[in-house]
């Protein structure tokens, strides 16, 4: 039995890495897809992947920044697919900076993308959801939402707001039958790793190994991540508003 049929899910940052992932497992699982993203041939890509996999999707090219487009990506999905039931705020940027040398312009970027967007995201989303009586938001933190994390203060700034922000509104909503959860992924093999590791001027084995360490010895996969936010998307998790999932291989254990 597929876990999501008949849903519909809205996914920011769905063109690559955990989006994308996620994009393509909701449809296996019976969902019709909405993807956004600001690159329109990899929205393209993915809208054909999910097609591949036999499943409905629409591609709406957004920046989670910008009110406009949360709200027509919200209305786009709703006249195409009728309603919206999951929202998944995944969309985020990482720049490797401490407070020092982490410029104004770097701040702002992964605040308004992370924080802000899932926002409003969110602001948009749940109107439709209330309307409804009911539907489920992940939110896409980080293991460092919860823990500090080195030359990295504006991502974990605006992971940690995703988190507490996650609380509250769970709080403000689960009378309206409005599930709002987070989870907190640690390193995973997706296209923001890799530019990351250029950044630093290493190559991708050298920078894999950094988490050799955990207690799992690996990095994550992003299918990895996406059963995650599946379980957190389905009726399996009914029960369940408010938690903060880390799914980053024990890295934040201890």
């Amino acid at each position: 039995m597929m876990r999501l049929a008949g849903k519909v899910a809205l996914i920011t940052g769905g063109t690559s890495g955990i989006g994308r992932a996620t994009a393509v497992l909701f449809a296996r699982e019976g969902a019709a897809v909405a993807i956004t993203g600001r690159n329109d041939e990899r929205g393209r890509e993915a809208v054909a992947e999910i097609g591949r996999a036999g499943g409905r999707a629409l591609f709406v090219r957004a920046d989670v920044r910008l009110a406009e487009d949360c709200r027509r990506v919200v209305d786009e999905t709703v006249a195409a697919f009728g309603r919206l039931d999951i929202l998944f705020n995944n969309a985020g940027v990482f720049i490797h900076n401490d407070a020092v040398d982490c410029s104004e312009e770097e701040w702002d970027l992964q605040v308004d993308v992370s924080l802000k967007g899932t926002f409003l995201m969110c602001k948009y989303a749940l109107p439709v959801m209330i309307a409804q009586g009911g539907g489920s938001i992940i939110n896409n933190s980080s293991g460092w939402g919860l823990v500090g994390g080195d030359r990295a203060v504006a991502y974990c700034a605006a992971k940690g707001g995703v988190v507490v922000m996650t609380k509250a509104m769970a709080v403000d909503h689960g009378r309206q039958g409005i599930r709002v959860n987070c989870i907190c992924p640690g390193d995973t093999e997706t296209p923001m790793e890799h530019e990351d590791a250029d950044r630093r001027g290493m190559s991708w084995d050298d920078y894999v190994a950094g988490a050799s360490d955990r207690p799992l010895g690996r990095m994550g996969r992003p299918e990895e991540i996406s059963m995650a936010a599946l379980f957190l998307a389905s009726d399996e998790s009914s029960f369940i508003t408010g938690a903060v999932l880390p799914v980053d291989g024990g890295g934040v254990a201890g």
